[in-house]
């Protein structure tokens, strides 16, 4: 039986790059006194309520290696690992490839194939917001905002291991999480490369939500082929279901058949069955000769 797939909404902190340089404004680094590494991350399952949080304070190595962020690594690969879709704001340019480059310095293969949805791609690509900041788009969309910080010194804090600036870490990080869910589900309707939901669990709906809540709402015209316009009651996206050729009736916004792909033989069936029909024409012709012949 197919299955729901396993979505999986991600925020990382980490750590600055400490380094020499000649000058305090537009610094080119002299050299590199520690890498950047990552702090913390909080994640958060699309079928559950709770936001986890992982900071390097949580793992037995960290009396010793503060800076050390492999036990933190191993956590978040099998989050990845574990996911069908990952959702992250900027993921795409940040999150991702930052927990890639960790992965790998830490000596971890690739996780299993996933897919992304990244909300900042979103909001550039359909909307003209003033900013597309994750807090700003939790206001525009009156939806939340994230948690106010002392910007650096709460870094330095985590940095040098300040309890208390580890508290207001874990929380800021938690709410990030809460607030990019609040942001997509707004949002995702809009999406236009949205993956299809669908194709995990092999039963008709929605490509978005899943949803069974779908109306006709008439057709889109192309060229040579119209398709039914589809509306999701719940999220809001708009779809086309399949196909409709001159002659044929719409099937019922729920069936199968608006989400299976129209089939369309091999070439060699479509050979086999142009010799089987031009056989049976010319068996038909003979006989109709040997009949013919016999009633003259």
């Amino acid at each position: 039986m197919a299955k729901s797939p396993r979505v999986a909404l991600i925020d990382i902190e980490t750590a600055p790059i400490i380094m020499a340089a000649w000058t305090t404004y537009e610094a080119n680094a002299v050299w590199v006194e520690r890498d950047t590494f990552i702090l913390s991350f909080a994640v958060k399952w699309a079928d559950e309520k709770r936001v986890r949080t992982y900071a390097l304070p949580d793992y037995a190595r960290y009396g010793t290696r503060k800076h050390c962020d492999k036990a933190i690594c191993a956590d978040l690969f099998r989050v990845l690992d574990a996911a069908d879709i990952v959702i992250a704001h900027n993921g795409d340019a940040f999150d991702i490839k930052k927990i890639n480059s960790r992965l790998a310095v830490n000596g971890f293969s690739p996780p299993s194939p996933y897919k992304t949805i990244d909300t900042l791609k979103i909001a550039r690509r359909v909307f003209k917001f003033d900013s597309n900041k994750l807090d700003n788009l939790g206001r525009y969309l009156e939806v939340g905002r994230k948690i106010p910080n002392t910007g650096a010194t709460l870094w330095r804090g985590c940095v040098n291991g300040d309890a208390k600036s580890w508290r207001i870490m874990r929380r800021y990080n938690a709410q990030d999480v809460h607030l990019l869910q609040r942001v997509y589900d707004k949002i995702r309707a809009w999406a236009p490369n949205h993956p299809d939901l669908t194709l995990y669990t092999d039963k008709p709906g929605c490509p978005v939500c899943s949803s069974t809540h779908i109306q006709q709402r008439g057709f889109n015209v192309a060229k040579t082929r119209k398709t039914p316009r589809l509306h999701c009651q719940d999220c809001g996206h708009w779809f086309s279901g399949s196909s409709i050729t001159r002659g044929q009736h719409a099937p019922s916004p729920n069936s199968a058949a608006h989400h299976a792909p129209p089939v369309r033989p091999p070439a060699q069936k479509r050979k086999a069955r142009r010799n089987i029909e031009t056989e049976a024409r010319k068996r038909r012709a003979s006989n109709s000769r040997t009949a013919h012949r016999r009633t003259a």
